[in-house]
């Protein structure tokens, strides 16, 4: 069984709520928090990555 590589989000909030996005095949809505000296998180539910905007390109 292959599984799709997580997705990348670039986001403009340090403050970010993921439910998976599939509606009722998604996950229990998080909220996430972007480590500021960081610059990205990822959904323990999911595995998207959430970027925040200024550090899209250090997060890669």
């Amino acid at each position: 069984m292959t599984i799709p590589a997580p997705e990348t989000k670039i986001v403009s909030e340090y403050r970010i709520a993921c439910d998976g996005g599939e509606g009722s095949l998604g996950h229990p809505r998080v909220w996430l928090q972007i480590p500021r000296d960081q610059g990205w998180v990822e959904c323990p539910y999911c595995d998207a990555k959430y970027v925040y905007g200024d550090e899209a390109d250090a997060a890669s």
